[in-house]
């Protein structure tokens, strides 16, 4: 089959598009022909081990794991003799935070990790739009800042995958949301449901007097410190960045009675159920994708370099040809 392979960890320049061997499943695995996959922030700090950290986990020299990719949707093409769950031609979506290998034509997974029958109304590349940012944002506004009707919620970073969603999300749980995004964004951003959008080029929003319920640092640009003044009494600061200045703050606020920075791996925190959950919002018509850009398998080197600019808005997906 074909795959993106990164042998070493270094620039977009060192994942090559080789040929490798076909993975075959286990007694209790699946293997999924996949669609389409996300090329994430994530993907590209780990192909730089940026922070070192990633090194101690995933190779100190070179990545344990040199295919790829988390998120991914698809069709299942084989299945092993112990599996219940799913079926042959099962068209599903979901995420391989553990062993990634998304960017390739197929992966393997045991049946109960995070996969689920992909929304009937999603082609594949809106599906696994759904597992590189919807994910993340549901994680931290539902179950760690125990989003509320009414409360005040503001996103940073409202036109990328994570703050998209969580505009959408903090929307459905009946909050008011503000967006900040840059000027050419904003339209997006009041597209998806942003009662106000700040743009930060003319204003910065931790000067601005407004307090919050909760900050949702969707793109880790603005510190606790910086935000601590925006906060209600009991407010929240929520970062998708594992900053030492992150990880700090949420220790020393962590057995606080007021205001609290917390952070999460999200992705190594999922479950089927959130999956269910999102596929049922996108059914009905309560979130909607946000794709940037589209990129065959061969031009992920080219997806990368676009991706660490910064600059997209929501999604940027692979689209893997069979």
């Amino acid at each position: 089959m074909k795959a993106i392979v990164c042998e070493k960890y270094g620039t977009p320049e060192i994942l090559q598009f080789k040929d490798v061997e076909m993975p075959i499943p286990k007694e209790n695995e699946i293997r999924i022909k996949i669609h389409a996959a996300a090329v994430t922030p994530s993907d590209c700090s780990f192909r730089r081990a940026d922070p070192f950290f990633i090194r101690f986990l995933y190779g100190l020299r070179n990545p344990k794991f040199p295919i790829l990719g988390v998120e991914f949707a698809g069709e299942i093409d084989t299945i092993g003799k112990n599996v219940t769950l799913f079926k042959k031609g099962d068209e599903v979506f979901g995420i391989s935070p553990r062993r990634f290998g998304t960017y390739a034509e197929y992966v393997c997974l045991p049946e109960d990790q995070p996969v689920f029958l992909k929304p009937n109304n999603a082609a594949y590349d809106e599906a696994v739009g759904l597992c590189d940012g919807a994910l993340t944002a549901l994680t931290f506004l539902r179950d760690h800042a125990n989003i509320q009707t009414g409360q005040k919620v503001l996103i940073n970073g409202a036109s990328g995958a994570v703050g998209a969603y969580a505009v959408q999300l903090a929307m459905y749980y009946g909050a008011e949301v503000t967006g900040v995004c840059s000027g050419r964004n904003v339209e997006l951003a009041e597209s998806l449901g942003a009662g106000r959008v700040i743009d930060y080029t003319k204003e910065d929003f931790a000067r601005g007097g407004q307090t919050y319920d909760v900050i949702f640092d969707a793109v880790g640009k603005r510190t606790y410190s910086e935000c601590k003044g925006s906060l209600t009494p009991q407010g929240i600061y929520l970062s998708t960045v594992p900053s030492g200045g992150a990880m700090l703050s949420m220790l020393r606020t962590s057995k606080s009675r007021g205001k609290k920075a917390v952070f999460t791996a999200a992705g190594l925190k999922q479950k089927k159920e959130n999956l269910a959950f999102l596929k049922e919002l996108f059914e009905a018509g309560k979130i909607k994708p946000v794709i940037d850009r589209r990129y065959p398998l061969e031009q992920t080197s080219e997806a990368h370099r676009y991706v660490e600019t910064g600059r997209k808005k929501g999604n940027v997906i692979l689209q893997i040809r069979h």
